[in-house]
């Protein structure tokens, strides 16, 4: 089960406006709160009594909250790794840590007897194989990503996906950063160029980033990692379709009920005998064996990479079957041209995978 999240800074907010935040995501469905520790800089007594004050509320409007640590964060408020009480006493859920103690220590911290779960950076190659082999607690343990302040620095693509297959393969759950992009937004540190994970989702949609992560199949949690985000994205967010990947799809003009029917009314997934050209959903095709669907003409050569097309009465054995074009092919007047995926969302397409279940978003 996916749980999405929002971050907090006490330090850098009022409690009157985390409190309001936290209100207002818990009522679009958001269950977890990240917060950082390593940005705080006041005596250890403030740090207990304002975080305790703050976890407590959040725990009253149904969240959990994980605090990023480190080593100086444990020492300067008396903790250690055999001894996780001053996190205890201010009712921490997860401890993240963005450093690292010994491997004794690392080991030993999963086995807390307070059940903190502990998040291991997600971002880098840590050997957390190693450490379930030398009796880490499995149970205890969960992996989050790094995020991102600084424009052009955040994870790679690529790199983003090897680490979290890396981390999924050994059973655990992987969260990671999407980023708001409201106005004026501020993280732990006083960089404002959104927090993302990944690179490539800095500036896009957030109902998008969300998408994307989903898609891979890989992500338990995510997290938006400024604050705060705009009421607009909380909503959006709350309205995805978390079983299936969804595309927003601009509808062509002249498309009929019937179309319409096709494209937002059935459970659609891409057939297993997969084209390197289109992806088939012959779900459809069944009901309209025997019903029409009117040829209408599209004047373009072409249909092009993002391109819906619906198979039309010209071609009747398979008429009502729903494609996704992936490389260009002919218009041989035997498909209706209904809709085009927009050049943003064609991310997702590339991971839609055969026998993928998906579907589309009516555009407002």
């Amino acid at each position: 089960m996916h749980r999405m999240g929002i971050s907090v800074y006490p330090e850098h907010s009022t409690e009157e406006k985390d409190y309001a935040y936290m209100r207002l995501a818990a009522k679009y469905g958001f269950t977890r709160i990240f917060t950082c520790l390593l940005s705080v800089n006041e005596p250890k007594e403030i740090i207990i009594n304002k975080f305790t004050r703050f976890i407590e509320q959040a725990h009253e409007l149904g969240f959990i909250v994980g605090v990023d640590t480190n080593p100086t964060v444990f020492s300067h408020l008396g903790a250690s790794p055999l001894d996780l009480k001053p996190f205890s006493d201010m009712k921490v859920d997860i401890i993240r840590l963005d450093g690292h103690f010994s491997d004794r220590e690392d080991i030993a911290i999963t086995h807390n007897p307070y059940g903190i779960l502990i998040e291991f950076n997600g971002s880098s190659n840590t050997a957390l194989d190693l450490m379930i082999e030398r009796g880490a607690n499995t149970h205890n343990m969960i992996v989050c990503h790094n995020f991102y302040p600084q424009k052009y620095t955040g994870l790679g693509w690529n790199k983003f996906m090897e680490f979290t297959n890396k981390y999924k393969a050994l059973g655990l759950s992987v969260a990671a950063f999407v980023s708001s992009n409201n106005e004026n937004t501020f993280g732990p540190w006083p960089v404002y160029k959104g927090l993302p994970t990944c690179e490539m989702h800095r500036g896009l949609p957030i109902d998008l980033q969300v998408r994307h992560l989903l898609a891979t199949n890989k992500i338990d949690d995510i997290l938006i990692g400024n604050a705060f985000a705009r009421e607009d994205e909380l909503k959006a967010i709350s309205q995805i379709d978390k079983t299936k990947i969804t595309f927003k799809l601009e509808l062509a003009e002249g498309v009929t009920d019937e179309e319409k029917n096709i494209i937002y009314s059935y459970p659609h997934f891409g057939r297993g005998d997969a084209s390197d050209y289109i992806i088939r959903s012959s779900v459809p095709r069944e009901d309209y064996r025997n019903k029409t669907i009117p040829y209408r003409k599209y004047d373009k050569e072409l249909f092009h990479r993002g391109d819906v097309v619906i198979v039309n009465d010209n071609l009747a054995h398979y008429r009502g079957e729903l494609e996704i074009v992936e490389k260009d092919i002919l218009n041989d007047g035997e498909r209706n041209f209904v809709g085009r995926i927009p050049t943003q969302e064609l991310i997702l397409l590339e991971l839609l995978k055969p026998e993928y279940l998906f579907g589309f978003i009516k555009m407002e």
